[in-house]
């Protein structure tokens, strides 16, 4: 089923976001905590696509997996910047005979230690490019629910906010059917990005992406990478708490749980959850909230 047609029939629409581990026994640990998630009802379950393309294969495999074995809607994330077109045509091809429905359309992030790197010729420099090229491929271009990501404090790379929102603005007019955000930790940053965005006629769903605090030196490091600000609470929380696990996982769900009914209550479509591959966090946010099959 096209994730598109959850959003157009229900009035909150859940999912979860895993990533491809790296041995069996992380994949262990993924599907035990996907099927713990399972009793949750979410819409769909997304996985992500390594850098360059590294864990094609696994990221398809877990998505066949995920809906084949145990029930649940995916999406595949994928990302074009080391691909080729005729590369991307291949993966279509796959998912297609997967069944799989359902693409988070990404550039994909440049290697760290090439900064000068160049995408292939016959490539994709933007997310808009990869989309715009589905779109219209002649037999894949209707195949497809394509999601796309939004970044309600700009991309890392970009520091202008207007510069940023054109960039959303091209991949919708390429064909995008959702956006889901980038991590964030104040819903002002959210509700503003969303008024900034229907200002400019994007009228699509704008998912909120939450994640659970669960570790702060890992809470800090992933914000750096993307560039969302921790506010002033947080940062204190993570040096009065320092080691101490239980209190910081305490105190992080306690802050999401705030931060989703907020999100709820003044008109978010759903909540799309980073569960970094860990059910616990987000089972317990979801009973706070008595969001269980919604």
């Amino acid at each position: 089923m096209k994730i598109s047609d959850y959003y157009k029939k229900n009035k909150y629409t859940f999912s979860f976001e895993f990533f491809p581990p790296k041995n069996d026994t992380g994949e262990k640990k993924l599907f035990e905590a996907v099927r713990e998630l399972k009793i949750l009802s979410p819409s769909f379950i997304s996985v992500t696509y390594g850098a360059m393309g590294t864990t094609r294969n696994n990221t398809i495999g877990l998505v066949k997996r995920i809906k084949s074995d145990i029930g649940i809607e995916s999406a595949a994330h994928l990302s074009c910047i080391a691909h080729t077109k005729q590369e991307i045509e291949a993966i279509l091809a796959e998912l297609v005979s997967d069944g799989i429905e359902n693409i988070v359309a990404l550039r994909g992030d440049i290697p760290q230690d090439q900064p000068d790197f160049k995408s292939p010729e016959n490539g994709f420099r933007y997310a808009a490019d990869l989309v715009r090229y589905i779109r219209q491929h002649p037999k894949y271009g209707n195949q497809f629910t394509i999601a796309v990501a939004g970044h309600p404090e700009c991309h890392i790379e970009c520091t202008d906010k207007e510069k940023d929102l054109e960039h959303l603005r091209m991949k919708v007019a390429e064909g995008a059917d959702i956006v889901i955000t980038q991590l964030f930790f104040s819903n002002h940053d959210y509700f503003d990005f969303v008024s900034r965005c229907r200002a400019v006629g994007i009228s699509l769903p704008i998912v909120p992406g939450i994640m659970p605090i669960t570790n702060g030196a890992q809470i800090q490091k992933f914000t750096r990478v993307c560039g969302a600000k921790l506010p002033a609470k947080i940062q204190n929380a993570i040096f009065r708490y320092g080691d101490d696990q239980a209190s910081i996982e305490a105190f992080g769900t306690d802050y999401a749980i705030t931060q989703c009914e907020e999100l709820l209550r003044k008109g978010a479509p759903g909540l799309h959850f980073y569960t970094l591959n860990k059910s616990t966090a987000t089972r317990k946010i979801f009973r706070s909230l008595n969001l269980s099959g919604v």
